[in-house]
């Protein structure tokens, strides 16, 4: 075989190579679920707990991680969909886990248990679900008074409550989209 047939040879195979892909993506862009899932509903969340509007920012800000990954339609609804995310904020604590020289709470442990379904509508099947879903967080007390109380704590400091939501949803998110 000539010099040039052995570099036209290479070319393509590089080419064939190239063109017929591994089957990787890039890491929180796969997607396990079935090809005919093209629009997910993802109706507002269910909130057992005495936490004011919790189920506002955690369904929001798992709408928005599922419109984040670009590949779906998310609307607010159960009905029209291919597919329907349901979710119940069953238990959230607040427990003190660090403590000052005076025996005051400097910082917090955030433990939230929620249940969530997602269900393949056409099919009638659930593809993901986990039962007692458990996300648990630590945050510094911006200042020590009333940090005992809950509601007091999130007043405090509005942007704990954010990041426990955004934690929240990728990891509820990435657990229907990459099958862990």
């Amino acid at each position: 075989m000539s010099r040039r047939g052995s570099i036209l040879t290479l070319a393509l195979a590089c080419a064939v190579l190239a063109s017929s892909g591994c089957g990787y993506s890039l890491a929180g862009r796969g997607s396990f679920l079935p090809p005919s899932i093209q629009t997910i509903g993802i109706p507002l969340f269910a909130n057992s707990t005495p936490f004011y509007e919790l189920e506002q920012a955690l369904t929001e800000r798992v709408r928005s991680e599922f419109i984040g990954r670009g590949k779906y339609k998310v609307l607010p609804q159960d009905t029209g969909v291919d597919a329907v995310l349901r979710g119940e904020v069953t238990g959230i604590t607040l427990t003190p886990a660090a403590f000052n020289d005076q025996q005051q709470a400097t910082r917090y442990a955030i433990t939230m248990t929620a249940k969530i379904e997602f269900r393949d509508l056409a099919s009638d099947k659930v593809l993901w679900e986990n039962p007692a879903l458990v996300f648990r967080e630590e945050y510094e007390v911006t200042s020590v008074g009333s940090a005992t109380d809950p509601k007091a704590f999130f007043g405090q400091d509005a942007n704990a409550l954010q990041r426990v939501s955004q934690d929240f949803a990728r990891t509820v998110v990435s657990a229907i989209l990459e099958a862990f």
